[in-house]
């Protein structure tokens, strides 16, 4: 990221942001390291239910918080969206089995961090390369800890492996970039309910790629989910017509 921002020429950029900016930055930085940092503990951990519903929980508090904080408003058919999909966390709430605290680290870290990128008054790349310098220290220092102990893969593993870590950062990095644009295109209400499509693409490839069993509550609340983001869907698509309409009215 450091890279692309010194051969495009952004790089006084950086050096002109107020301390203000750099607060927020951090903050967002923390964010998204707390949030990385649990699913990468859940998973190895054997809790990847947790994890999973999580992501499921996420796009209500991305909505709660772009009502309370941005004063977004949502339409009849938007609440009733969302109504849907609180039913449909809650089936699978249920289905867990167990107070969900993985999966509210989860939705509220990622969540504020959606606010925050939503906040900062900087371009997508210069916002996400101050987050990555800002988290850089500590994961530096967390390798060489690593290296101590010689716990650390990254060069022991041989080259597939490394290569494959090196992929990973690019793989997080790109959808990150993408969230950061797309958070100052679109209310974080349609952000957060859009975001149903990571927890859905993730089911489906359970299903079709690892052939993973599902409950009959996770049938049931993924059904549920889907039945939300049509009604969400909708209204969008309603909404995009009448603009069109208008338009062409005016127009004419």
């Amino acid at each position: 990221m450091l890279a692309i921002v010194l051969f495009s020429g952004q790089f006084k950029k950086l050096l002109r942001i107020p301390w203000r900016v750099w607060a927020t930055v951090f903050a967002a930085a923390v964010l998204i390291a707390v949030n990385w940092g649990t699913y990468i503990v859940a998973v190895n951990s054997d809790h990847v239910a947790d994890a999973a519903l999580g992501y499921f929980i996420n796009p209500l508090v991305s909505v709660l918080l772009g009502v309370f904080f941005l004063a977004e408003r949502l339409r009849p058919l938007q609440w009733l969206s969302v109504g849907i999909a609180v039913v449909a966390v809650a089936v699978l709430t249920v289905d867990l089995g167990h107070p969900p605290v993985i999966s509210l680290a989860l939705a509220f870290s990622f969540g504020f961090y959606g606010l925050l990128k939503k906040r900062v008054p900087l371009t997508p790349m210069i916002s996400l390369t101050c987050e990555t310098l800002c988290i850089a220290p500590v994961a530096i220092v967390y390798l060489l800890i690593l290296g101590q102990r010689h716990e650390g893969t990254f060069t022991t593993e041989g080259i597939g492996h490394t290569l494959l870590l090196m992929t990973a950062g690019i793989v997080t990095a790109v959808p990150l970039l993408l969230f950061g644009y797309a958070a100052q295109q679109i209310s974080l209400t349609s952000l957060g309910m859009l975001q149903y499509l990571t927890p859905v693409l993730q089911m489906l490839w359970a299903v079709f790629v690892t052939q993973e069993s599902f409950s009959l509550g996770r049938w049931l609340g993924f059904i549920i989910i889907w039945i939300s983001v049509g009604f969400f869907v909708t209204d969008l698509a309603l909404i995009s017509r009448k603009r069109a309409h208008r338009v062409r009215a005016a127009s004419s």
